[in-house]
């Protein structure tokens, strides 16, 4: 084993690097949802599966040191157990939702329990890090041993990640139907898909009498649209991946963003386009995208049920769900890029 081991200090930092990659490109992969953002999802996939390896090389070497700080009661060593502990949890729950595996964890998936415990990863691994740190030396890098070892890491989890899809495909899995973004399909049509929201969005349903959808910011005329005013005969086929682990492929109908912006007209210096929803979130993005957007009124012909954002929704192909904002009260054109949105978007609901 020592042969293919990298030499121990190195070990702890290519974790460190492997952690950052696999976090990384998984928040990546939350706001990814095009065919050509496969590669986001590949990196994580093989990254995680490098990192594997990596801590069965790091297990092996402090097994006898953990068992010792154990029965001293060491704070230290108790914090890193609990790190190993939540690291393996992490990448057991991502391994096995890839194969096929879910759990119903009241209203969550295994998919999300996986992006959970890869966040709470992060700070176990600062704090033990404050105890641990230790630069690498030069002599730590030298030798073309170190350069084969790392080579054979890299083509170690590309391979096992090549072999999930293997196993996945060979033995039909659940898996086997995933699309790249690790969602599975619902059946069903219309509003027959799973109803979800981010975060604390939880609003009653909105009264048609009380509801309109206004047009502000930076556009000629402002105006407010009663839902009887809208010309909702535009059409789409859109697929819809949400971030909890599945996805769906509707005919949607609805308000072509495009031609509601032309009613009002929008100024030269118009960039994005960001939506409001009644709960206090928001999304935007820029205008030349949103304008190809739909505000949806229905689904395969039926009228959408609360759940899924009556009395509109954003249809926003390529976008992945949570971005598709629900219960929509107003279209806001903008100068420039809402970075608000980010904070609006974890607070949103809390009212």
């Amino acid at each position: 084993m020592g042969r293919f081991e990298p030499r121990p200090r190195l070990v702890d930092w290519t974790i460190l690097a492997a952690v950052t990659l696999a976090v990384g490109s998984g928040l990546v992969s939350l706001v990814s949802g095009r065919a050509d953002d496969w590669w986001v999802f590949v990196l994580h996939g093989a990254g995680g599966l490098t990192l594997v390896v990596l801590l069965f090389w790091k297990f092996r070497r402090v097994k006898q040191r953990v068992v010792a700080g154990a029965r001293s009661n060491s704070p230290t060593v108790a914090l890193s157990v609990l790190l190993g502990v939540v690291a393996v949890s992490a990448l057991a729950t991502g391994i096995a939702w890839v194969l096929g595996a879910n759990l119903d964890l009241w209203g969550w998936t295994l998919l999300n329990l996986h992006i959970g415990l890869g966040l709470v990863v992060v700070p176990l691994l600062l704090l033990h890090l404050r105890k641990r740190f230790r630069t690498p030396s030069t002599r730590d890098w030298e030798g073309r041993r170190t350069t084969l070892q790392y080579a054979g890491l890299v083509v170690a989890g590309a391979a096992g990640w090549r072999a999930q899809q293997t196993v996945n495909r060979v033995l039909d899995t659940p898996g086997a139907e995933r699309r790249f973004t690790g969602s599975k399909p619902e059946g069903g049509t219309g509003n027959r898909f799973p109803v979800t929201s981010w975060v604390l969005d939880d609003p009653d349903p909105v009264d048609l009498d009380d509801w309109a959808l206004s047009v502000t910011g930076r556009v000629d005329a402002e105006r407010s649209f009663a839902f009887d005013d809208l010309d909702a005969s535009a059409e789409r086929r859109a697929l819809l991946d949400c971030t909890s682990g599945w996805y769906v492929e509707r005919d949607w109908q609805g308000v072509r963003v495009g031609d509601l912006l032309d009613s009002v007209g929008t100024r030269e210096d118009a960039r994005w386009i960001v939506f409001h929803s009644v709960t206090g979130y928001r999304f935007g993005f820029p205008i030349e995208e949103a304008r190809g957007m739909l505000l949806a009124t229905h689904v395969d012909g039926e009228r959408l049920t609360h759940g899924h954002g009556f009395p509109m929704r954003v249809v926003a192909p390529d976008r992945r769900g949570f971005q598709w904002v629900k219960w929509v009260r107003e279209v806001e054109v903008r100068r420039t890029r809402d970075l608000g949105q980010w904070v609006a978007i974890m607070v949103s609901g809390v009212a």
